[in-house]
């Protein structure tokens, strides 16, 4: 099962985008909320059910401890989004001025994101907000860049506007010279198409040079449910949103696949300490959920 990061020059969706393809996915799934500037799934769709005791930053803390406090603590930060826990997350940063603390957090978090995909079987989504750039590269500290480096797709977020090609535009470089030179390949990079705009996926593939591999439509009844939570809308499970994000899902898995074959990119073993992060995971889905 892939490893899906999901990126963009600003605000276009990426959130609600990762959120609706995890909720629409028919395999276990896990949503790691690793936005540097702050995850809002937390005090949004779950309406501050999850306090600030769980989530990201604590892995910080732990990685300095060790990769066993690490797999424990992965395990037991995540917080099931639906009822038999087959979907879950790692809630984000309460705050932007943790995001530093993760600096070396990352690359272990990268591989954890792999075993769960390669050996747990998997789908990982990956929502690593809006990307920073530093002299033309990508910001080492406002961008979780290892995640990017493992993931078998990065999808750049974007809307049929004019003002968000504009945007992502500068950013497409970049990607592909970081993916390029430490990731699984330039091809990793596609395009999430928000069908938000006049112009259609194709034109917007052309203008940016980069392939649409997804794209979702603007469906702003279903988005608010996943931005603001609360009740769901009377038509939620057949709603456009979920529908096409349960294509989409199928789509990058099936693109990821291609990948793999083409390139004969191997899955990574887990080593010993990542183990325990699959054996932890299965010992809370046979105990029932949280415990």
């Amino acid at each position: 099962m892939p490893v899906t990061a999901l990126v963009s020059a600003k605000s276009a969706g990426v959130t609600t985008s990762a959120l609706a393809l995890t909720l629409a996915s028919g395999r276990p799934t896990t949503l790691a909320e690793c936005d540097p500037a702050g995850g809002t799934i937390r005090a949004g769709f779950l309406q501050n059910q999850v306090s600030a005791g769980y989530g990201l930053y604590h892995l910080a803390k732990a990685e300095r401890v060790g990769p066993d406090a690490l797999a424990n603590a992965f395990a037991s930060h995540l917080w099931p989004l639906d009822g038999d826990g087959h979907r879950q997350l790692l809630p984000g940063l309460t705050d932007p001025a943790q995001a530093p603390a993760l600096g070396r957090t990352w690359p272990s978090l990268a591989q954890i994101m792999r075993v769960l995909s390669d050996q747990a079987g998997q789908d990982v989504f990956i929502d690593a907000g809006r990307l920073a750039l530093e002299n033309g590269r990508l910001h080492p500290t406002l961008t979780p860049v290892p995640l990017l480096h493992q993931a078998d797709l990065v999808l750049l977020v974007v809307r049929g506007t004019e003002q968000s090609l504009t945007l992502a535009r500068y950013l497409v470089e970049p990607l592909i010279s970081e993916l390029a030179e430490h990731g699984t390949g330039p091809d990793a990079l596609g395009l999430l198409l928000i069908e938000a705009g006049p112009f259609r996926a194709h034109q917007v593939a052309e203008s940016l040079k980069v392939p649409v591999l997804a794209a979702l439509p603007f469906d702003a009844e279903s988005a608010g449910y996943l931005t603001q939570g609360g009740q769901p809308p009377r038509t939620y499970k057949r709603s456009p949103l979920l529908q096409h994000a349960r294509a989409a899902a199928a789509q990058l898995e099936a693109v990821a696949a291609r990948r793999q074959i083409q390139q004969q990119y191997p899955p990574q073993p887990a080593t010993a300490q990542l183990a325990g992060v699959l054996e932890r995971l299965n010992r809370r889905r046979q105990g029932g959920g949280r415990g």
